[in-house]
């Protein structure tokens, strides 16, 4: 079974409903559900989640979401090594390469996101929602 870690930009889509890309990144939420692949979110992604969700839902309606998240989603440290290696990265944003390298040090052999283009040169593969999907439905 693969490991799949997954950029902020498709859990929000989900959670927050947005169009056009909601669809495609419901379908590879809905592929780890059914245990197609091992599914994972850098712990400092869990932080982000919840900050935006709670200005959108309040906060009682927040801790339950993050709750049903993480019984579909495993959570990758973010620690010293995973700062260290990302520092180490040539990325313009430097949230994208502690994401890449909780990615690596987690085991993962992809990233899905919506913006590829932010994780060139990154230890682990990128896939969109789109490019990903295929591959999780063959499994």
């Amino acid at each position: 079974m693969k490991r799949i870690l997954f950029d902020t930009n498709v859990v929000l889509d989900v959670l927050l409903d947005r169009e056009p890309y909601v669809e495609a990144s419901a379908a590879v939420w809905a592929a780890i559900e059914a245990g197609s692949s091992e599914g994972m979110l850098a712990a400092h992604a869990v932080t982000t989640i919840h900050y935006l969700i709670r200005k959108e839902m309040g906060a009682v309606k927040t801790k339950r979401i993050i709750s049903a998240i993480l019984r579909v989603f495993g959570v990758a440290a973010v620690d010293g090594a995973v700062v260290q290696e990302a520092l180490q990265l040539t990325f313009a944003d430097f949230e994208d390469a502690v994401t890449a390298a909780a990615a690596r040090l987690a085991g993962c052999t992809c990233i899905v996101t919506r913006d590829p283009k932010g994780f060139r040169g990154s230890p682990v593969r990128s896939l969109t929602p789109e490019a990903i999907l295929p591959v999780l439905t063959k499994e």
